[in-house]
């Protein structure tokens, strides 16, 4: 074969191997980010494989600040990133895919059923250490703490109106089930995670209470009325306006066809406009 040819259909089997490359790469997605939000996403991407064959979609935990990031340095497809942008954020683009709420747990042989927001502000800046200071008995508090970087501690922080510097933790974790691990293995403890876990874990046996805000009962039905003070969306990021499978993840992500794993979850679903 004259070298000429040789080299012409060497050129095409590697543009068609290009091409077959190319095309795998754009069936599969990264995400990144809240461990919140994650496992309703992995949910929501099984579904999403089984209608799409041949879409494979990786997700991954580490924190609203690693969506964010990850997003931010093409190292992620899609963040994951459990509270609203913030104004030096407005440059991705947020698409909500659920509702939660944020709930203080203790162990379920505490005693305590409520505590008032000054109450709360004194244990977690330590001073108040003791139970029996506000109605409990008489034993030590284990404060447990989110990591930095978590949006549930930015919340918790707002709603205190502390800093993460003010806080006096015993114990630090990240995700919500580590939190939730925590308390129901120390009756003193008292820590803060997504009301949907918890809510999902004490139905099935996890020996946490959620202690209401403001009066207002921890419990997805107040989230999904509006009711509950410390409420957040569970949101879905880009770096750039979504197209192609992207898009076609964020609006299979938004709609009625995944309702059902949203409140499997125990999150309020949205309806997308």
């Amino acid at each position: 074969m004259p070298k000429s040819k040789e080299f012409l259909l060497i050129g095409i089997v590697f543009f068609v191997l290009g091409l077959v490359s190319a095309d795998a790469l754009s069936q599969r997605l990264v995400l990144t980010g809240s461990s919140t939000v994650a496992p309703l996403v992995v949910e929501i991407a099984r579904r999403f494989e089984s209608v799409n064959p041949g879409v494979r979609i990786d997700v991954q935990t580490g924190g609203s600040s690693r969506g964010i990031n990850d997003t931010r340095n093409g190292i992620a497809d899609i963040g994951m990133v459990s509270r609203a942008l913030k104004p030096n954020e407005q440059d991705l683009h947020a698409f909500t895919i659920a509702l939660d709420g944020i709930s203080l747990i203790v162990h379920a042989k505490n005693p305590m059923v409520t505590l008032s927001q000054p109450q709360i502000v004194d244990i977690y800046t330590g001073k108040i250490t003791n139970w029996k200071a506000v109605g409990g008995s008489d034993t030590r508090i284990t404060v447990v703490n989110k990591a930095e970087g978590r949006s549930t501690l930015e919340l918790f922080l707002s709603y205190l109106q502390q800093r993460n510097s003010q806080i006096k933790p015993h114990i630090i974790i990240g995700d919500n089930p580590q939190g939730i691990k925590t308390v129901a293995g120390n009756p003193n403890a008292i820590g803060y995670v997504s009301i949907g876990a918890a809510e999902y874990e004490a139905e099935r046996g996890a020996p946490i209470l959620l202690l209401p805000l403001d009066g207002v009962d921890a419990s997805v039905a107040n989230v999904r009325r509006g009711d509950f003070p410390l409420s957040r969306p569970l949101n879905l990021i880009t770096r750039a306006p979504p197209s192609g499978l992207s898009q076609r993840f964020i609006e299979f992500a938004r709609s009625g066809q995944v309702h059902d794993l949203v409140e499997a979850q125990y999150f309020v679903p949205i309806e997308a406009n």
